[in-house]
Parts: C-alpha cells; structure tokens; sequence
C-alpha cells in the first residue's frame, strides 16, 4: 500500500484524534483532526519525541500542516538565542524533586 492509500484511510476511517506512528521514524505520527465548523476532517503531522519504551514524551507534540509551517519552525529551532535561553532557564529553574514543593500561600 502507498503512502498516499495509508494516508487516505486514516482519513476516511480513523477516530477524531487518532494517533497513527510513522513506520520507521520514531516520534513523528499522523493525527486525524475532526471536521469542525464547515471544514472537513484533516491530517496533520506530529512531531513528538518517544521515550525508550516507544511512547511520546509530551501529551501532545508540535502540530504541522504545511511543509511552509515546517521551514518556520526549522527556522526558529535553529535560532543560537533560543539555546542560551534554554540554558538560562536551565540554570534559573528549581531542581526540586516531584512532590518537594511546599504550597502557596493565597
């Protein structure tokens, strides 16, 4: 089956939401969004980067439509600032354990 007929039969037949993994690339799956006010169900791409065990390590991943979106994000991702602030924050944020953090008070 091509990709195309793979692709159309999600789409004609998959679950509002339906996650459907890339054979051979881990972390990139096909997301079937349902019809919504006119517009008709869709596929998107997720990119979701899967842990060890095969699962996605977010709830959900970065949502693509157009290879357009694609080279913006690739632009931005690539961007030298965006991996000082990363550190930065890095070095900002607390490395408390889970469950280590004492209440506010409101």
């Amino acid at each position: 089956m091509s990709l195309d007929e793979s692709l159309r039969k999600v789409l004609e037949g998959g679950r509002d939401w339906q996650r459907v993994p890339v054979k051979g690339s881990p972390g990139i799956f096909v997301v079937r969004a349902p019809a919504y006010r006119g517009r008709p169900a869709s596929l998107m791409v997720e990119v979701n980067p899967v842990g060890g065990d095969g699962t996605p390590l977010k709830r959900r991943g970065l949502m693509l439509r157009t290879v357009e979106e694609l080279e913006m994000f690739r632009r931005l991702l690539s961007e030298r600032r965006l991996d000082e602030v990363l550190k930065a924050l890095e070095r900002v944020n607390p490395k408390g354990e889970a469950g280590s953090e004492e209440p506010l008070e409101i």
